[in-house]
């Protein structure tokens, strides 16, 4: 028995006894019971009641590779290769990178329901807990090298951020990969998007797409995060992360077999409709510097203009961070 077969039973929202438990899961009662005490220490409150038995507080919805996969249209079908639902992994990119060292990975989408060692932008980590977030990272290889990929993580924000309009959530682009959540009248932090290159500048490259989307989170959640995060659940009832994950995999599924031939122009005025600080103010940090410059729109190549007292400047990505000012 696993735990995340014991949360599968107990994410419907019913009780169920110790004795039915073991029954299901082919275990002794007591065995259950030492499974159930580690609930608590994962972020998921358990409720006991005398007669009736246990549930979590909060219903959880599995990941369903069968469910997601009957939701995709014929052509992404087509080009998902394999389809990995996974309990925990340190990293799903990691998984996808070593699925193309052994000579797979592209076209291959793996999801989990929680990770130890998520990584974001610039070293940092993305910090998850089970079947609260949706974690999936797509392999994709392309023929004409690095160059081609200029603004792929910024066209795969705005495929992100289609899907999660057509939800209901009211979202922004932050250069140059996060998603922000309007909630009230605070923009929070929803999601995240990693990409990882492997591969020659002129010839064949492998990359592999990692998001983070914060389907729900708790206090201990938010707490972690370190800075305003928020969840679809914050303006919505908590939507299905199967429905989710399988409009996403449709999405990315749909726009990478064109990128390549397109480049980022066709996604460009997507990105700067939807860019949270358009004229603002902002302090950039590049290094050990940082400066005061006004954001204007993103360039063909995914590249964020501002202007400083001493004109224009082009930032591309890497060790570059951008906040209000």
């Amino acid at each position: 028995m696993s735990i995340g077969d014991l949360i599968r039973l107990l994410g419907d929202g019913n009780y169920h006894s110790g004795q039915q438990l073991g029954e299901r899961l082919g275990v002794s009662r007591t065995a259950v019971w030492k499974q159930l005490k580690k609930l608590e220490a994962m972020d998921l409150p358990l409720e006991a009641v005398k007669g009736r038995g246990y549930r979590l507080v909060d219903a959880l919805e599995s990941l369903d590779g069968a469910r997601i996969v009957s939701r995709l249209s014929a052509e992404p079908r087509h080009h998902l290769k394999r389809l990995f639902i996974e309990d925990v992994l340190d990293s799903t990119n990691t998984f996808l990178r070593e699925r193309f060292r052994h000579g797979a990975g592209h076209g291959e989408v793996c999801l989990a329901e929680s990770q130890t060692a998520g990584r974001g932008r610039r070293g940092k980590s993305w910090s998850t807990s089970w079947g609260r977030s949706l974690i999936l990272s797509l392999g994709w290889r392309f023929d004409s090298g690095v160059g081609a990929l200029e603004g792929l993580s910024l066209a795969v924000g705005v495929a992100l951020a289609e899907v999660l309009e057509d939800s209901g959530a009211e979202v922004a682009l932050k250069w140059p990969n996060d998603v922000l959540l309007k909630v009230g009248d605070e923009w929070r932090k929803l999601a995240g998007i990693l990409l990882e290159v492997t591969g020659d500048v002129e010839g064949p490259c492998e990359v592999v797409i990692g998001i983070g989307l914060n389907v729900a989170l708790s206090d201990a959640g938010r707490q972690a995060a370190g800075q305003p995060a928020g969840a679809l659940s914050d303006v919505m009832g908590t939507p299905s992360r199967n429905g989710l994950a399988a409009s996403l995999i449709e999405a990315l599924l749909t726009m990478l077999p064109t990128f390549e031939s397109r480049g980022f122009t066709a996604w460009r005025e997507g990105w700067n409709r939807r860019h949270a600080y358009s004229g603002c103010l902002v302090r950039v940090h590049q290094g050990k510097t940082s400066y005061v410059a006004r954001a204007t729109d993103v360039d063909a190549s995914g590249n964020l203009i501002v202007v400083t007292d001493a004109g224009e400047r082009a930032l591309m990505g890497g060790e570059i961070s951008i906040r209000l000012e």
